[in-house]
């Protein structure tokens, strides 16, 4: 049977979807190619009229995970009132249900150590992502000229994703839920004026604070 180039698209995306959160769930090595064309109702065989290669299939999921990330955030700061853009992204991204559901997540905190290892092609793809990621935040810091505001965007982003990293690695009881909390925190008050937040930070984190970040149940 053959099929519409509008049809093999749509296939190609939803192989690159799926991929995505596997990817995110087991690494790299968890990609089944029989697996996700049995789930793309295609055989083994078919794979490569999508990609030259399982590895160029690893990096068209990386890319649609990173870009993922931004549409997000980007939503996220869109519907929020007047000057609460960072704060909407912050208080989506660090929650327990972002923490628990590893495949539909964000892919940094789940795949920087394999970036890390990855051929060029894929650094540098995810080089181009993370900028996007850091003008963004940048564009949310208020009171700070750029490249301060650019400085403290790196800061708020690496104090996120590192706080669901170590959240994720310690399991779900009180101790995950407070990495969770003081990590929320000090991103938001990193996104403050100078002085306006830090010394605040320490009254705020409470041991197993758990309430304040159960409810945004929306993706990261």
């Amino acid at each position: 049977m053959r099929y519409s180039k509008d049809h093999k698209a749509e296939t190609h995306a939803r192989i690159v979807k799926n991929a995505s959160v596997r990817l995110r769930e087991k690494g790299p090595a968890g990609i089944g190619v029989a697996e996700l064309m049995k789930e793309a109702g295609l055989t083994h065989g078919g794979f490569y009229a999508h990609f030259d290669s399982r590895d160029a299939l690893i990096a068209e999921a990386f890319s649609y995970a990173m870009d993922g990330i931004a549409r997000r955030w980007r939503r996220r700061a869109d519907s929020a009132p007047e000057g609460k853009q960072l704060d909407a992204i912050v208080n989506s991204y660090l929650t327990t249900q972002h923490r628990d559901d590893v495949g539909n997540g964000c892919m940094l905190p789940a795949l920087g150590a394999e970036v890390a290892r990855a051929d060029p092609k894929t650094r540098k793809a995810f080089a181009a992502r993370l900028e996007e990621m850091i003008d963004l935040i940048a564009g949310e810091v208020s009171g700070l000229p750029p490249k301060a505001a650019r400085q403290r965007a790196m800061a708020i982003i690496a104090t996120m994703m590192g706080s669901l990293l170590l959240s994720r690695a310690t399991g779900t009881g009180d101790l995950s839920n407070d990495l969770i909390e003081a990590g929320r925190q000090s991103a938001l008050a990193l996104g403050k004026p100078a002085g306006t937040g830090d010394k605040k930070i320490a009254a705020k984190v409470k041991p197993s604070s758990r309430a304040s970040v159960r409810t945004p149940a929306k993706s990261p």
